[in-house]
């Protein structure tokens, strides 16, 4: 799952991120298709189901898209940001202490004095930053993939209905469908995460289900 969904993305979303929108796909489409199975009893009605969980996938996929350029751009600003503090800082002590601020605290707080000016020096000779933050084609690319990966995260999930007439059995097939994407999901976030992998997957399981659950009783 994770080969598949990192190319051409690989050099733009990291596994992170590419686990999170596949697992948010996964559980808007179970969430639709959930709610939809109990407000329509045994007459499920396949062309809507079809239309709504594709549609829903879709529209949250630019949302997200869209919040991950926001993202992009407010990471940009705020380099270019502390750049600037930096080089306009009244004397090196003021420089360095912004450079550690814009460091990992546990980095930080090992770097001696030496590394800091060290950095302070070769961030002055740097070329003058953009006025202000852009987009680039990674950026768009990133865009791109994460809309695609909610997108079609929905297919495995709806696929049952396309073959099963009987809309009851697909909607089972569909869950166990599910439940077999959220244990990969786990058990690839459990290889970078440093956590067992099996435990992962069976607890990303849990927490999925879990969330479909609450996302229904509060009316999906």
């Amino acid at each position: 799952m994770s080969e598949a969904s990192a190319s051409p993305f690989r050099n733009v979303l990291d596994p992170m991120e590419r686990i999170s929108e596949t697992l948010f796909g996964l559980i808007m489409a179970l969430t639709f298709i959930c709610s939809l199975g109990i407000a329509t009893g045994a007459n499920i009605n396949i062309q809507t189901m079809l239309i709504g969980a594709l549609g829903c996938n879709l529209a949250w996929g630019i949302v997200d898209g869209g919040l991950y350029l926001l993202a992009r751009i407010n990471d940009r600003g705020d380099k270019i940001l502390t750049l600037r503090a930096i080089r306009q800082a009244p004397d090196p002590e003021t420089a360095r202490r912004v450079i550690a601020g814009a460091l990992p605290p546990e980095l930080a707080a090992i770097l001696p004095l030496e590394q800091l000016e060290l950095m302070r020096q070769k961030l002055q000779h740097l070329p003058e930053p953009p006025p202000g933050p852009g987009l680039t084609k990674e950026d768009w690319t990133g865009a791109l993939g994460l809309c695609l990966l909610s997108f079609l995260s929905t297919f495995p999930v709806v696929t049952p209905f396309l073959f099963l007439s009987d809309a009851r059995l697909a909607l089972r097939v569909s869950y166990a469908v599910t439940i077999v994407m959220l244990f990969c999901c786990g058990y690839v976030f459990g290889i970078h995460s440093g956590l067992r992998s099996w435990a992962a997957g069976l607890a990303m399981v849990a927490v999925g289900g879990a969330l479909v659950g609450i996302a229904v009783a509060l009316g999906g």
